[in-house]
């Protein structure tokens, strides 16, 4: 059973930045790939990136167009993403996910980030 906690999350102001952080209790943690996902108030969650088990390879969704990256540190079991030009459109809860069977199986409790105007 993997376990995910986020951290890092706030309130800022437009334009500003926050790096989240992401936890795993799995000691096989650099054995898989992660992703963080979002859901705003009224819309589905989406996928916002990813980043392979060895932190080689990273993908995006058009909307981050450069502002956000993913990385991680395997020897501390943590993958971050580091947001940067925030917009109020960014606000939403984010949540890192595991892909270990080939879905996004394991999910953590999401941290919310509120982008001010």
């Amino acid at each position: 059973q993997v376990q995910l906690v986020e951290s890092g999350g706030g309130l800022v102001q437009a334009g500003g930045s926050l790096r989240l952080s992401c936890a795993a209790s799995e000691r096989t943690f650099s054995s898989y790939n992660m992703g963080w996902f979002r859901q705003a108030p009224g819309k589905e969650r989406e996928f916002v990136g990813s980043i392979s088990s060895t932190g080689r390879f990273t993908t995006y969704a058009g909307f981050v167009k450069g502002r956000f990256a993913i990385s991680r540190d395997n020897a501390k079991n943590t993958v971050y993403l580091q947001m940067n030009s925030l917009e109020p459109e960014d606000t939403a809860v984010y949540y890192c996910a595991a892909l270990i069977h080939g879905s996004y199986d394991y999910w953590g409790q999401g941290t919310q980030v509120t982008v001010s105007s």
